[in-house]
C-alpha cells in the first residue's frame, strides 16, 4: 500500500484519499495555480497508525524521506540545511472540513544551527528568530502538549518588559532570546531538549497530527457533525512561505463569497507582516479583504481573479488561505467554504440563477439540519456570555425570561405581561398551561422524548432537558449550580438549540424565513417522494404546521386536550362509582372532544388527519400519592380529596409505561374510545356539513395482538355506524389503523394488517421497548458515555437504531404489505424530524412521516435529499 502523494499526483475527487486539502491541493496544483509545492501522506496511513497502537506503519518513513528528497531537489534546498535551510508546514486533512480542530506545525526544519542560515539568506534576522520562536512555540503545544498559555505568558512578559503593544515591535535580539526562553519551557514542562535534527522533528510533527485525529475538540466536533470516526486525516507536508518576512508580505484568508450572509462579493482578512495563526487565532487584530487592495494592489488583484477561476472550477463558494512572501502571492489551501443557514439558502439560489449550479444541486447544497437556525429565535452570535451549565438541546431556539417553578405561577405572571421561563424538575401533563405560558423550560431530569421535550418541540418553545446538575429548591423557590443561586423572578435565558442555560439576559435575533428559504423548499418538493405531516395536538399547531407545508396531521394526541380546566372532568368520569355517573362525564367531555376536532379538521382541512385516541394510564390524570398522602396526613384532606387518594392509589402501577394505557385501557374502560370514535366522527360530519373536507384516521395505540385491533376495530365501527344513521348528513369516509410502537406488533404486523387500513410506527415507545432503556432516564445517566466509548453510533432517541428498532420496522413494512398492499405507512415519532432517520425511512419506502411543526421544513428537505441519493459524512448503510 502506498502511504506517500506529491501534490502532482492528485485530485480533488480523492478527499477519502488525500483528505479534503490534500485533494484540493492537488487539484489547484494541476490547474497550475501558484501552490508551494508539497506531499500528502494520506489517511491510510493514519488508520494504520490507529490500528497498531499508535505506531507508523512498516515503510512510511521511508516513503517520506523519498517525497522529502524530491521535495528538496525541486526547491534547491535541504531540511535543515545550516546555510540555506528548506522548511515546511506539517498540516492536517480530513476528509471533511473540520476547521481548528486538528492540528498544524509551521516553519519545522528549524534549529539553532539553520536559524543562522536563514537570518543570513534573507539578511533579516528578526524574520528568522521570530519564525524559531513561532516554531518551538507550536511544537511544544502540539507536539509535546505543553500548555499554549506557558508561551504566551512569556511573550506578554516580554512585550511588557520592553513597552511594546504587538510582536512586530519586538526586536531580532528580543525575539532571539525568547527562543531561548521557549527552549526552557520545553525542558521544563516535557523533560527533553528542544530536538534540533529536522528528521526527528517531522516525525514528531506527523505523529502528532495523527494523534489530533483523536483529540478531545476533534471527537467533539464529529460527533456533532455525525462525521464517522474511522474515516482518519491525511498530512500535507508543504514548503513554508512567509508572510512575516517584513512589510512587504502578509497572509490571510478570502471567501469568494460572504460566508455570513451569502452576499456575493469577496469577503475575509488580511494582516501584513504576519503567518496565518496571527489571523486565525485572533492574535492581532486584522484588516478587511479590501484593505489589502491599498498595500498591494497587484496582489489583490491577482487574488480576486483568482478566488473568482476557484469558484467557477468548484462551482461554490470557496475559502481560501493565502500568503504573500515579499510581494508574491501564494495559495495555502481552499476548500468549499463553511456557511450559514442564511448564506446557504442565498448562495443556492443564487448560484442556481448565474447559472453556477442546477436546481438538483441547489436543494442539495442545503442541509436539512441547517434550517433550525432560522426557524427559531437564536442567541445573537454577537453577544459575550458564559453558560453555568449545559442540558439536553430538547427543543430548539432561545429563550429569555423570569424563573417560576410551578405551572400556576408562570401563566398568572405571562398573563400579567411577563416574560416567563418554567424551571421543573420535569413535566407532566399537570404543568402543560404553564408551558403554554412559558417562552421557555428547563428541567433538570427528562431525557429528549421526555413529557417537557415532546411537547415544547411541538408548540415550538425552546426546552433544555437533563441539566442533571440543576440543584431545584421547589420550596425555597431557588435553583443552584455550582456556586450560583437563582431565585424565583430572577431573568435567565435557555438556548434550545445547544443546551446552554445562562444567568441574566442574552441578546437573541429572531431569524426571517423568507425568500431563498420558500425557493429551496419548492424545489426540494419537486424532488421529494414521501409526504411530510406533523404532530399537532391544537388547532393552532396545526396552523403553524401548515405554513410550513405539513401535508396533514400524522399524529394528534388526545391526552393534551384532556388537561387544564378539563381536569376535573376526567377525574370525575375516573371516580365514578357507577355506569350512569361514568356516562355523565363521558358525555361533557365529548361535547369538548368534538370541538377540538373541529378545529383541528378546520385547519387541515382537506387533509389527512391522524387522531390518536387516549395512550396514557389514569394516574397520569391524577395528583400525585405521596403528596395526597401527606395532605392527608395533615387532616387536609376532604371527602373528594380523599377519593381521589384512593383512585390514585389503586391506579397506580410499578411500570405505568408498560401497564394499563393505551388500548388496554380502552378495552376495560369501553366508554372511553367509544366517545371519542364518536366525537372525531361527529366533529368530522359537522365540518363537511359546512363545507369542509376531512379526512378522517382514527388510531388505536399500543396493539400487541390483531385480536386487540379487531375488538376495537369493531367498536369503532359500530359507533360510526350509529352515529351516520342519526345523522342528517350522513357518513363521512374514515379508516381504522394502529401505532406499531412495540416489538411484537413489529414481529406480527402481518397478522394486525388483515385489521389495519394503516401504521403508524411510534419510534419514541418501540425505540425504548426495543434497547430497554428508559428514555427519560439514560439522557442524563450513561447516553454521554456510550456515545463517547462508541458503543452506540448515535443517540437511539435522536436518530432511528437502524440495526434494532430499523430491523422491526423494516420487517413490519414487508410483512404489513405482503397482508394488505395498499396498507398507508408512517412514523410519528420524533426521528421523523431528524434527516437521517427520514433518509432510512425513504429507503424502506414510507409513505410519510410526521414531526413537530418547527421540524415540518427541516423533514420536507431531508426527503428530497433521500429522494436524490444524499447521504452526509455519517449516514451509514
Amino acid at each position: 500500500m502506498r502511504f506517500v502523494f506529491p501534490f502532482e499526483e492528485g485530485s480533488k475527487e480523492q478527499k477519502y484519499l488525500l483528505g479534503g486539502k490534500g485533494a484540493n491541493l492537488a487539484e489547484m496544483t494541476n490547474l497550475g495555480l501558484p501552490v508551494p509545492p508539497g506531499f500528502t501522506i494520506t489517511t491510510d496511513a493514519c488508520k494504520a497508525y490507529m490500528a497498531s497502537g499508535d505506531a507508523l506503519p512498516d515503510g512510511l518513513l521511508d516513503e517520506v524521506a523519498a517525497a522529502l528528497g524530491a521535495l528538496e531537489a525541486k526547491m534547491g534546498k535541504q531540511l535543515g540545511d545550516p546555510a540555506d535551510p528548506l522548511l515546511v508546514s506539517v498540516r492536517s486533512g480530513a476528509p471533511f472540513s473540520m476547521p481548528g480542530m486538528m492540528d498544524t506545525v509551521l516553519n519545522l526544519g528549524l534549529n539553532d544551527v539553520s536559524v543562522g542560515g536563514l537570518a543570513q539568506q534573507t539578511s533579516n534576522p528578526r524574520f528568522a528568530y521570530d519564525s524559531y520562536r513561532r516554531f518551538v512555540q507550536m511544537f511544544g503545544k502540539i507536539v509535546l502538549d505543553i500548555a499554549g498559555d506557558k508561551f504566551e505568558d512569556a511573550l506578554e512578559e516580554l512585550r511588557d518588559v520592553r513597552g511594546v503593544e504587538t510582536d512586530p515591535e519586538l526586536s531580532a535580539d528580543d525575539l532571539k532570546g525568547l527562543v531561548e526562553r521557549f527552549k526552557a519551557i520545553v525542558y521544563a514542562e516535557a523533560g527533553i531538549e528542544f530536538p534540533q535534527d529536522p528528521k526527528e522533528q517531522l516525525r514528531h510533527a506527523i505523529e502528532a497530527v495523527f494523534r489530533s485525529w483523536n483529540g478531545e475538540r476533534a471527537r467533539v466536533y464529529r460527533r456533532m457533525e455525525k462525521i464517522p470516526d474511522d474515516l482518519g486525516t491525511a498530512v500535507n507536508v508543504q514548503t513554508m512561505v512567509f508572510g512575516n518576512k517584513g512589510d512587504d508580505s502578509g497572509t490571510g484568508v478570502a471567501f469568494t463569497r460572504d460566508p455570513a450572509t451569502g452576499e456575493n462579493r469577496p469577503y475575509g482578512d488580511f494582516l501584513k507582516n504576519a503567518q496565518g495563526e496571527d489571523v486565525v487565532a485572533g492574535i492581532r487584530v486584522t484588516e478587511p479583504l479590501d484593505a489589502m487592495g491599498n498595500e498591494f494592489p497587484d496582489c489583490h488583484r491577482e487574488l480576486l481573479d483568482l478566488m473568482q477561476r476557484l469558484q467557477q472550477h468548484y462551482r461554490d463558494m470557496c475559502d481560501i488561505e493565502f500568503t504573500i512572501e515579499q510581494g508574491r502571492l501564494f495559495l495555502l489551501q481552499t476548500r468549499v467554504g463553511k456557511r450559514t443557514a442564511a448564506a446557504a439558502l442565498r448562495m443556492a439560489v443564487e448560484m442556481q440563477a448565474e447559472g453556477l449550479i442546477d436546481t438538483r444541486e441547489a436543494v442539495l447544497r442545503v442541509e436539512p439540519a441547517q434550517l433550525d437556525q432560522l426557524l427559531h429565535p437564536q442567541f445573537d452570535p454577537d453577544a459575550n456570555y458564559a453558560a453555568v451549565t449545559k442540558g439536553l438541546n430538547a427543543s430548539p431556539g432561545a429563550a429569555v425570561g423570569k424563573v417560576y417553578f410551578t405551572a400556576d405561577d408562570a401563566e398568572a405572571h405571562h398573563a400579567a405581561g411577563e416574560a416567563v421561563i418554567l424551571v421543573r424538575p420535569e413535566t407532566s401533563p399537570d404543568d402543560l398551561h404553564g408551558m403554554i405560558a412559558a417562552e421557555g423550560i428547563l428541567t433538570s431530569r427528562g431525557g429528549l422524548v421526555s413529557h417537557a421535550a415532546v411537547v415544547a418541540g411541538g408548540m415550538g418553545t425552546p426546552a433544555v432537558c437533563g441539566a442533571s446538575e440543576l440543584s431545584i429548591d421547589l420550596d425555597a423557590r431557588t435553583f443552584a449550580v455550582g456556586g450560583t443561586v437563582v431565585n424565583e423572578g430572577e431573568i435567565i435565558s435557555i438556548n434550545g438549540t445547544t443546551g446552554e442555560v445562562v444567568v441574566g439576559a442574552v441578546p437573541v435575533v429572531t431569524p426571517d424565513p423568507s425568500g431563498p428559504f420558500d425557493v429551496i423548499l419548492g424545489w426540494a418538493d419537486q424532488f421529494r417522494r414521501m409526504k411530510v405531516r406533523t404532530n399537532a395536538d391544537l388547532p393552532h399547531d396545526a396552523q403553524v404546521a401548515r405554513r410550513f407545508g405539513a401535508e396533514g396531521i400524522g399524529l394528534c394526541r388526545t391526552e393534551h386536550m384532556f388537561l387544564g380546566d378539563r381536569l376535573p372532568l376526567v377525574q370525575r368520569f375516573i371516580l365514578a362509582d357507577d355506569p350512569v355517573e361514568e356516562e355523565a362525564a363521558l358525555a361533557e367531555l365529548a361535547k369538548l372532544q368534538r370541538a377540538d376536532f373541529e378545529g383541528i379538521f378546520e385547519a387541515m382541512d382537506g387533509l389527512p388527519v391522524t387522531i390518536r385516541l387516549l395512550d396514557p394510564p389514569l394516574h397520569e390524570f391524577l395528583p400525585d400519592v405521596e403528596e395526597l398522602l401527606v395532605q392527608d396526613a395533615r387532616g387536609n384532606l376532604d371527602d373528594e380529596g380523599r377519593r381521589l387518594l384512593a383512585a390514585a392509589q389503586h391506579w397506580r402501577e410499578a411500570n405505568p409505561m408498560l401497564g394499563t394505557r393505551g388500548c388496554r385501557l380502552g378495552i376495560i374502560k369501553p366508554g372511553l374510545y367509544r366517545m371519542q370514535a364518536r366525537a372525531i366522527l361527529e366533529a368530522a360530519i359537522a365540518r363537511k356539513r359546512v363545507g369542509g373536507d376531512p379526512h378522517v384516521e382514527i388510531m388505536i395505540p399500543l396493539i400487541v395482538t390483531e385480536p386487540e385491533l379487531a375488538l376495537l376495530d369493531d367498536w369503532v365501527r359500530e359507533v360510526a355506524a350509529d352515529t351516520f344513521a342519526t345523522a342528517d348528513d350522513g357518513a363521512v369516509n374514515y379508516m381504522v389503523g394502529t401505532m406499531i410502537e412495540t416489538p411484537r406488533a413489529a414481529l406480527v404486523a402481518g397478522e394486525i394488517a388483515d385489521v389495519a387500513e394503516f401504521f403508524s410506527f411510534g419510534t419514541n415507545d418501540l425505540t425504548q421497548m426495543t434497547l430497554g432503556f428508559s428514555r427519560d432516564d439514560v439522557e442524563g445517566r450513561f447516553m454521554s458515555e456510550y456515545l463517547e466509548l462508541k458503543l452506540l453510533r448515535a443517540n437511539p432517541f435522536e436518530t432511528l437504531d437502524r440495526e434494532g428498532v430499523g430491523q422491526l420496522v423494516r420487517m413490519a413494512v414487508a410483512a404489513g404489505r405482503a397482508t394488505r398492499p395498499d396498507i398507508k405507512l408512517g412514523i410519528c415519532g420524533e426521528h421523523g424530524g431528524d434527516p437521517a432517520s427520514v433518509q432510512f425511512c425513504d429507503e424502506i419506502g414510507l409513505d410519510y412521516v410526521s414531526c413537530s411543526p418547527y421540524r415540518v421544513p427541516i423533514a420536507r428537505l431531508a426527503a428530497a435529499h433521500a429522494a436524490l441519493g444524499a447521504a452526509g459524512p455519517g449516514a451509514t448503510a
